[in-house]
């Protein structure tokens, strides 16, 4: 199948890489088989004058203990063999006859590499010749070991220095040591000097020795918020742990006792008193697309030419010491008028649905106006949607999250928290008082807060000036 060109090129290759996996990599051809089986016929000389292979059927032995086969090869010749038949992938038979060795010698020489390493290759202790060792030697091997025990000590140093850091300050592990306050430095050093010595270990957190004897000095000082310490702690806890540094320090200041607010934060950290508060969520009404989608008409566009054209309507929260309050109101986009309001505890259909009622029952015969809201679950409700049909007024809905599409609306919510709501003290108001002011303050900003895009005048006064009924 090969011609007499291409064995001899093969064969020059194999002499010159000495590998046969290199050989068919560069010439990609021919098999291991072939290429073993020409290898023996030309060191067999079984090449003809003519250049014809001669074939034979003859099996060549293996030549151990001949004078090119010493008994005991060298470790690196028996490695170079692994690597060709382990690594390579050259067959164990053609390349046990090629150098001569059984192929249970190579299968021993890698078992014996891979449970000793170089070490399992070397020849037996009978044959190593015996030598005094150089000197050179045996200072390397103890440098060696005094090297490893040096690096051992350095790396159990760290481990110290580090366990130290977590246990006494609380620090997280990949901490920079360099930092640390001098303090810090001084309590990590304090709990590790009775195992290294003070050097190392100033040396270790970069510290001089006279900032650590000063730090210690000040540490074994008396602590001058001892008292302080016990009476901000007496005023937290009588507090019901609501009271932050600056309620404390005014506390403190009816008593007579003046301290800075940076010191009493400092105390009440290392005293770990923490005011704890509940995470406050935003009141909504959004459950979910539990009715088909309805469009938005007003697209933010809140101008009418006459009363009842648009309308707008939410729900906002109240909170105060006695509870909560909900206000469901309507808002007219000609003038700005709460066309309806009511309260409640809850902000459930009745709420709504009631407010609702109210604007239907003062509508102008004929008035179908277009009322506007958010996409809460109050007014997809069947009870909503049924009374909006009955009196033939339009839905229109804003964006899923988008307030700006109220906005005239919250604008209103605004004002009147503003105005009424926001900086009075509501502690001792209860909730059927707290329901008569805001019904007390929109009766008073329908009928007399001015506003200046009406002119100075309120919604009704404007309404009557332009003869519109109230």
């Amino acid at each position: 199948m090969y011609t007499k060109e291409q064995e001899e090129m093969a064969l020059r290759e194999y002499e010159r890489l000495g590998s046969v996996a290199a050989v068919i990599q560069k010439l990609g051809y021919p098999s291991e088989s072939t290429l073993y089986r020409w290898y023996e016929r030309k060191k067999a000389g079984l090449e003809n004058r003519h250049g014809q292979i001669a074939e034979t059927t003859t099996t060549t032995g293996h030549h151990c203990n001949t004078p090119g086969h010493p008994r005991h090869p060298s470790a690196e010749f028996k490695y170079e063999v692994l690597h060709r038949c382990f690594e390579l992938g050259e067959d164990v038979e053609y390349v046990s006859r090629e150098i001569g060795y059984s192929r249970m010698s190579i299968y021993t020489w890698r078992r014996k590499y891979l449970k000793y390493g170089m070490v399992g290759l070397m020849a037996k202790r009978k044959s190593i010749p015996r030598a005094p060792l150089p000197q050179e030697h045996a200072l390397s091997e103890t440098e060696e070991l005094e090297k490893l025990r040096t690096q051992l000590q350095e790396l159990q140093f760290e481990v110290d220095v580090m366990k130290e850091t977590i246990a006494v300050l609380k620090k997280d592990p990949g901490v920079d040591l360099t930092v640390l306050r001098n303090r810090e430095k001084a309590v990590i050093i304090d709990a590790l000097k009775g195992k290294y010595a003070l050097p190392t270990l100033l040396s270790r957190f970069n510290m001089a020795k006279s900032s650590y004897y000063y730090q210690r000095a000040v540490m074994n000082k008396p602590d001058k918020y001892l008292s302080y310490r016990a009476q901000i702690t007496a005023i937290f806890q009588e507090n019901r742990g609501v009271y932050g540094y600056r309620r404390i320090y005014l506390a403190l200041k009816r008593e007579g006792v003046i301290l800075s607010e940076k010191i009493i934060r400092r105390i009440m950290k290392e005293e770990e008193l923490t005011v704890l508060l509940s995470k406050k969520r935003k009141y909504s009404s959004y459950l979910g697309e539990i009715t088909p989608e309805v469009e938005n008409i007003v697209s933010r566009d809140f101008h009418a030419d006459q009363p009842y054209e648009k309308l707008l309507t939410d729900i906002t929260e109240f909170a105060i010491p006695s509870g909560k309050l909900y206000l469901s109101a309507m808002i007219d986009c000609f003038d700005g008028k709460v066309a309806g309001w009511t309260t409640g505890t809850r902000p459930n259909a009745d709420l709504v649905n009631t407010m609702l009622d109210q604007v239907i029952a003062n509508l102008p015969e004929g008035c179908h106006p277009v009322v506007h809201s958010d996409r809460g679950c109050h007014y997809r409700w069947p009870g909503w949607i049924d009374r909006m049909n009955g009196a033939g007024l339009i839905r229109s809905m804003s964006k899923k999250g988008c307030s700006p599409d109220n906005a005239a609306c919250e604008g209103f919510f605004g004002r009147l928290k503003n105005e009424m709501f926001y900086g009075r003290s509501w502690e001792k108001v209860s909730l059927d008082d707290f329901r008569q002011e805001i019904d007390r303050y929109i009766n008073w900003y329908n009928h007399k807060r001015i506003k200046i895009s009406l002119g100075g005048l309120s919604p009704i006064e404007y309404r009557h000036h332009l003869g519109f009924a109230a």
